[in-house]
């Protein structure tokens, strides 16, 4: 295995198994666009595959069947120029040249981005039933890898797949961004001399997407590469908007509406409040929502003391959030415009709910250092609308730990650029809260304070309403 991977011990440890067992291994490797997929599997052989081949995006069925043969004249080393009617006819050619190796050891092929291969009539998913089922199924020797980032496809026609590969996939490796503590790996690794702060500000506009911190030049500020990748005409995460969502999903435009509609709601919608809004109802409303949350673009939040069904979906891609916010609608054509505004009120505010959101994405870490890691605890989130005829405020708290042994943190989640100061007036709003959630909730549980923040809660007469706190230190720490 080559030394080039952070992280991903465990799909490694997975991808190992399935090569050294006494089975054929059909081996599904999945996730959203620019996460690593093919890196990930390259890196893992060594790029020494006894066949790989990769789908053409928007080619014609005729066009992939050409390159397919073209990869087989390559691999199989023969003269024969292959053309190829059908994809049974390519799949026959395949199980041919795989026959003539050594039987006594794993034949491992890869071929990538398959939704692209499935053009229209293409009867490719036909021919790869055949092929695993009256083949590859039948001998011990064979380690298929299929990947892609259309999820939506890989999960409804290989995973789910209700025909003849139903139960024949044999691994998911599902691949999810990078969290804290392996993007600080990467940066190090390619010796980047920021501080956890920049870094955490980093995370909160790039987010874990190994692609987008590649594209980083780590002997410059943060604050000029942001302005190189967004900001300068023709800037690559300026234009990379264009091509995410229709590289990924059928009918981009409806999974565009929601994640939009999501950044003008940063605390999240109930999906009657997402329906009544774009008129989307019933079954395309549930599988845009559901492809959105496989590949990590939206997740589900429950609220404190409610069933699942009550849940709220909220945004949580970085990238997007950014984009809306600062470029989809910057009539302004100043290619320095971060550095000329980044310590402005407007990013300041962005800033603080950006790192709600990923103290939320990073929970398992708030727990280990609360020293909680291992018990049973619930995540949700809770708010209350003001109603005037009852007197009642309005309320909110944005991550709850609701533990077993019967104590509940409400965590108060703070971005700055020092130890936060806990005034009088907040110290208040703090216990009148906690109070009010005691009364609607109707728990009987105890209630402590908790604060995570950058650089923790500094001294002062009125920082006793804290009961523990986090600091971003503990954000990086592996899960």
């Amino acid at each position: 295995m080559a030394n080039k991977l952070i992280g991903r011990e465990k799909e490694c440890l997975e991808l190992k198994r399935c090569f050294n067992s006494d089975r054929s291994e059909f081996v599904i490797v999945y996730g959203r666009r620019r996460v690593g997929k093919t890196f990930l599997v390259d890196q893992y052989f060594s790029g020494q595959y006894d066949f790989s081949f990769v789908g053409g995006h928007k080619l014609t069925r005729q066009r992939q069947l050409r390159n397919f043969a073209k990869a087989l004249k390559k691999y199989s080393g023969s003269e024969k120029e292959y053309k190829f009617a059908d994809w049974f006819e390519a799949f026959d050619v395949l199980e041919e040249y795989l026959e003539s190796l050594p039987h006594e050891r794993k034949k491992v092929v890869f071929i990538d981005e398959m939704p692209w291969i499935d053009t229209m009539k293409s009867d490719f998913v036909d021919a790869l039933e055949n092929f695993w089922n009256s083949w590859a199924a039948r001998r011990d020797d064979i380690l298929f890898i299929a990947s892609g980032s259309a999820t939506s496809w890989m999960v409804d026609k290989l995973i789910e797949n209700q025909g003849g590969l139903y139960a024949r996939i044999t691994s998911s490796i599902y691949l999810r961004p990078f969290n804290l503590y392996e993007t600080e790996l990467y940066l190090l690794s390619k010796s980047c001399k920021w501080d956890r702060y920049q870094m955490l500000q980093c995370y909160m506009i790039l987010g874990g997407i190994p692609f987008y911190l590649s594209l980083l030049d780590v002997r410059s500020s943060l604050v000029q590469n942001i302005d190189r990748l967004f900001f300068q005409k023709n800037g690559v995460m300026q234009i990379e908007f264009e091509e995410l969502y229709n590289a990924l999903f059928a009918n981009a435009d409806q999974y565009i509406s929601v994640v939009k509609m999501l950044t003008e709601h940063r605390n999240g919608m109930t999906r009657k409040e997402l329906s009544d809004a774009l008129k989307l109802e019933g079954g395309k409303l549930t599988r845009v929502l559901n492809n959105l949350e496989r590949c990590d673009f939206i997740a589900k939040n429950q609220f404190y003391g409610h069933k699942s069904k009550d849940c709220i979906y909220q945004l949580v891609d970085f990238y997007t959030l950014f984009y809306y916010k600062f470029i989809a609608n910057n009539i302004v054509k100043d290619e320095q415009w971060w550095s000329h505004n980044f310590e402005s009120r407007s990013i300041e505010s962005w800033q603080g709910l950006s790192f709600e959101l990923l103290c939320k994405l990073h929970g398992e870490q708030i727990k280990k250092a609360l020293g909680i890691s291992g018990m049973s605890c619930g995540l949700s989130t809770w708010k209350t609308i003001a109603n005037k005829e009852t007197s009642i405020p309005g309320a909110q708290i944005d991550l709850i730990i609701d533990r077993s042994d019967r104590m509940v943190h409400l965590c108060e989640i703070k971005f700055s650029k020092g130890p936060y100061r806990i005034t009088g007036e907040y110290e208040q709003k703090l216990r009148e809260r906690m109070e009010l959630f005691r009364d609607l909730t109707k728990t009987r549980k105890s209630l402590v304070h908790t604060f995570v923040t950058t650089y923790g809660v500094a001294d002062g007469i009125h920082s006793s309403v804290v009961h523990s706190e986090v600091t971003m230190e503990a954000l990086f720490e592996k899960n």
